[in-house]
């Protein structure tokens, strides 16, 4: 009771140092995994581990085949909540890239990573297979901290973020069907049962996960599911779907809850946010728990078989040679800049999945007594932890030495997507500026999106927003809704972050009512709330410009237009075409001749 309790309590602390530095959990996971497991060997008086997940074979927490259970259950539920995530709509202009990436750049990686681990370690061909296999992910839980302080161009953001995410179930695909010619036996009945063993596979998981996840939804859509049980009965599902694939085909479970979860993820799910909140904090506590003793479940002996040299070459092969060749394989001919290229080539870190699944069948071929097995777990854990160590260290400098690191952020974010905010939005994106609508009302969104305009439904006040990596070249805060406590609490929450550049707020009914006008956050005005902005765009939806000739000029205009009840202010842009955002005390530009005066509503000058 007292481990079990320890790994539960390890793995919180893992995360809170994670949060509290800016670091990938899994860093202080496998290191807190490894002291508590191998290291702890050397401090103990009998020798023995502070946790040992399983000990000679019956012995331990998980003794027998139960630690391989439980991680194949963990893993399934982490890999449906990943699917969740994936919106087809939203890799439209990588998609070609990352495409490229997990097909043309996961060859790469699987066959050169086999024949370095051949040559290098002296392994069998299977063997050095099943180890390029588990090596082709990325995950998705260490490159978001470690590009969520790294403002990059959205394009290079999404191609590791989406890389990441997609790339899992890919390698874990690839690794089963290792794993199933390695099981099968060997000549021609060995290629034939294999090739159908892994066709039973993909059928069974494609046809298990869109059933599932169509029965799921129709419980959703007619209300079958009471609200309470929403999230317990979806995490049933999940186990479910995931058991029975494996009982028609073993090792289909994963691609099963992959499908089912992108399924269901792309569907018009009232209550998909939900769902995926919860299955976040879930996917939180079984990682802590996997890695924790994934990392004590490795040996001392185990780490001694990579105390050599030539695990230094194979890292640096994996790292420095295949996938630089597979990112520029695979980007050839695309719109990303050689900078842009060499930048996602360097960031390439392992995660649970790699970990995970090189547990599950390292351990199941040692007991199958297969030659060479006991290799796969420390080396993918080698892998693993040296990939998270170098980008966790050093992305961001590596992204200034090679120019992809944005000294600028100035794209734009707005709270609220009503028709003013949507008709500014409109004119900025016209105008080269990258801007970002945010809303929980889902038919603002899709009016917005129908515009081409870029929408994330979300709610400002949970956390999603802040994990994004896609948004990190946000410099500017806009909080345009009718709710004045709500643009005051995105304010307080989202400034530091998407307001580098500044934030702003348009004034509530009551500041307007009492004449509270000197707060500098104030946007634009300080003659008109969401009401009176939302009337003007209904009566006038139109973005006025003027020419200025002088400084005199400039704020002459902006008494005429603060004079009209049926227009408002908004923007300078100056001659080098930048847009500048205009306060509501009318803060003093640099004026000079040529300068554009934007504002919206009735044409008055």
């Amino acid at each position: 009771m007292l481990e079990f309790a320890a790994i539960i309590i390890l793995g919180v602390i893992a995360y809170w140092v994670a949060w509290k530095f800016k670091i990938p959990a899994i860093l202080p996971l496998i290191l807190i995994g490894l002291l508590v497991g191998p290291i702890s060997t050397f401090i103990t008086k009998d020798g023995t581990q502070w946790i040992q997940p399983v000990w000679n074979g019956e012995e331990g927490l998980f003794p027998g085949e139960r630690l391989f259970n439980f991680v194949s259950l963990a893993i399934s539920i982490i890999l449906f909540e990943g699917g969740l995530t994936l919106k087809k709509n939203e890799v439209l202009n990588v998609g070609p890239v990352i495409g490229k990436l997990i097909t043309l750049g996961s060859a790469v990686t699987f066959f050169g990573g086999a024949v370095a681990a051949h040559y290098i370690f002296n392994l069998s061909w299977d063997i050095s297979f099943l180890f390029s296999a588990l090596i082709i992910v990325t995950g998705p839980t260490v490159i978001g901290p470690i590009l969520r302080n790294i403002p990059l161009k959205k394009d290079v953001s999404a191609v590791l973020k989406w890389e990441g995410i997609l790339i899992d179930p890919i390698g874990a695909l690839v690794s089963v069907l290792v794993f199933e010619f390695i099981s099968v036996g060997y000549g021609y009945d060995y290629t034939k049962e294999a090739l159908l063993e892994f066709m039973k596979i993909v059928i069974i998981g494609l046809s298990i996960g869109f059933t599932a996840a169509y029965a799921l939804y129709y419980s959703l859509r007619f209300n079958i599911i009471p609200h309470y049980l929403l999230n317990v009965i979806t995490l049933a599902s999940v186990l479910f779907v995931f058991v029975l694939a494996d009982l028609f085909a073993h090792e289909s479970g994963l691609l099963a809850v992959v499908v089912m979860g992108m399924v269901l993820g792309n569907m018009k799910v009232a209550e998909l946010k939900e769902i995926l909140y919860f299955k976040e904090s879930l996917s939180i506590l079984l990682i802590s728990i996997l890695f924790i003793l994934l990392s004590a479940n490795i040996s001392v002996d185990d780490l001694l078989l990579l105390y050599k040299w030539e695990t230094l070459i194979l890292f640096s092969v994996v790292v420095f040679v295949l996938r630089p060749v597979g990112v520029f394989l695979s980007t050839a001919g695309s719109s990303l800049k050689f900078n842009e290229k060499l930048f996602i080539s360097w960031v390439g870190p392992r995660g649970i999945v790699a970990a995970g699944i090189a547990s599950l069948f390292g351990l199941k071929l040692e007991m199958q007594g297969e030659p060479g097995a006991e290799y796969i777990t420390p080396m993918v854990f080698m892998i693993v932890l040296g990939t998270v160590l170098l980008n966790a260290t050093t992305a961001r400098l590596f992204s200034k030495m090679v120019g992809v690191f944005l000294k600028s952020s100035d794209g734009i974010m707005i709270i609220g997507a009503s028709n003013f905010s949507r008709l500014i939005a409109k004119y900025l994106t016209k105008n080269g500026r990258r801007v970002v609508l945010i809303d929980n009302n889902a038919k603002h969104i899709e009016k917005a999106k129908s515009l081409d305009l870029e929408a994330i439904q979300a709610d400002i006040y949970a956390d999603e927003l802040t994990r994004n990596i896609e948004l990190n070249d946000i410099g500017y805060l806009l909080a345009l809704t009718g709710g004045g406590a709500v643009n005051e609490y995105a304010i307080k929450k989202f400034a530091p972050i998407f307001g580098e550049k500044g934030a702003f707020r348009i004034i509530t009914t009551e500041e307007l009512v009492e004449g509270k006008t000197t707060q500098a956050e104030n946007l634009f005005t300080n003659k008109d709330d969401f009401l009176n902005l939302g009337e003007i765009v209904r009566d006038f939806p139109l973005v006025n410009e003027v020419i200025v000739s002088s400084n005199e000029h400039y704020l002459k205009l902006m008494d005429e237009i603060y004079e009209e009840p049926q227009a408002s202010p908004m923007f300078l842009k100056d001659n080098s075409g930048v847009i500048h955002i205009i306060s509501s005390l009318k803060e003093n530009f640099k004026i000079e001749k040529g300068n554009v005066l934007i504002y919206v509503g009735k044409t008055i000058i």
